[in-house]
């Protein structure tokens, strides 16, 4: 009896816990474990590379549009003696080209293509037998007035596409009543194209560019003032102005100013070439001889940029424009914006500072 009720004692003690308990909240269940496997890449994720915007050959500057780098460029000869002054146009040229003319005097061509002024440029004047190379370099129109019989000669044979003032191509020409002939030549570009046009000659073409520095250089110290002689007569200066990162030119002594913007001429890059240089038997009316310059080939060159003095070499072909290596081979690249080619002879020395 006594373990009965025992029995029964503990049943009930057991009772009365389960419904202790039952009172209690029910523990939360464990969170379930969520496992998924490591995604896979098939392939590297690459992002494209932004377009390159379309950028005009000769000087490395963005263009408008893709179509605009395609237009014709136009080459003019213009003078520079003091009755030319003020020249107009020339701060508009990709590139400019100087070398020596009859009588120690020198003569730009200037190589007109992402710019097109709306204002007559010149004066312009004959050619020389430099330009049978430097033309077709660029494939240019050639815009000149006149030439001696040997220079005419051999243009025509070369089949230069010539805007030529003497050989009919009036329209785009005209003479200004404020300067005196045969300094008062002047061309319109925009009416040289139309010209260009009506002869059935392209108004399209691909130009081989330069290769460019898409940033600048810094010079320790910068080489800031670069004197070139062409001769007694023709001395020609530039000087490096850091703040515009540009090389300003002086002529004969003095700023060389343009007559339209009445600003100084300046340069991105300042390029010397040395070139083969003879004289012909072939002479003005002053008697001086005609010289002929040689631009197709290769020879000494000195670039100056960004303050920067680089010697290397020049070498073109009779369909490109030159390209400048240094000692190892590299390319010399030019700073973005136009390029003055100063040409002198191969005997001849600049100096800087």
């Amino acid at each position: 009896m006594t373990h009965r009720n025992g029995t029964l004692t503990a049943m009930a003690a057991a009772l009365l816990a389960a419904l202790a308990l039952g009172a209690l909240p029910a523990c939360k269940p464990a969170p379930a474990v969520v496992t998924s496997p490591w995604p896979v890449a098939m392939k590297e994720r690459t992002a494209a590379k932004p377009p390159v915007p379309p950028r005009w050959p000769l000087t490395g500057l963005d263009a408008p549009d893709a179509t605009a780098i395609t237009r014709r460029v136009i080459s003019v000869k213009i003078e520079n003696n003091p009755a030319a002054k003020p020249q107009v146009g020339l701060d508009q040229a990709d590139v400019v080209y100087e070398s020596l003319a009859e009588g120690g005097i020198t003569r730009f061509n200037a190589i007109f293509h992402s710019n097109q002024p709306a204002y007559l440029l010149g004066p312009v004047r004959s050619a020389r037998l430099s330009d049978l190379d430097i033309v077709p370099q660029y494939g240019a129109m050639f815009s000149f007035a006149g030439a001696n019989n040997v220079v005419y000669t051999k243009i025509r044979s070369a089949g230069l596409q010539e805007l030529a003032e003497n050989g009919g191509s009036t329209d785009c020409y005209e003479r200004l009543k404020t300067r005196k002939a045969p300094h008062n030549l002047f061309i319109d570009l925009a009416k040289a194209r139309t010209v260009g046009a009506a002869a059935k000659w392209p108004t399209t073409q691909t130009v081989r560019p330069f290769s460019f520095l898409r940033r600048s250089a810094e010079a320790t110290p910068p080489v800031t003032i670069i004197n070139i002689p062409f001769s007694d007569q023709a001395k020609a200066k530039w000087q490096y102005d850091p703040g515009t990162n540009l090389y300003l030119r002086w002529d004969r002594g003095t700023p060389h100013t343009d007559g339209e913007t009445k600003k100084q001429l300046t340069a991105r890059n300042v390029v010397v070439m040395w070139t083969k240089t003879t004289t012909t038997a072939k002479r003005d009316v002053a008697g001086s001889p005609t010289l002929d310059i040689e631009l197709a080939g290769k020879g000494k060159a000195t670039v100056f940029r960004d303050g920067v003095k680089i010697e290397g070499e020049w070498s073109a072909g009779a369909d490109a424009p030159p390209e400048f290596h240094d000692a190892d081979g590299t390319v010399i690249k030019l700073g973005t914006g136009n390029t003055w080619f100063q040409v002198i002879p191969t005997n001849q020395t600049i100096t800087w500072q």
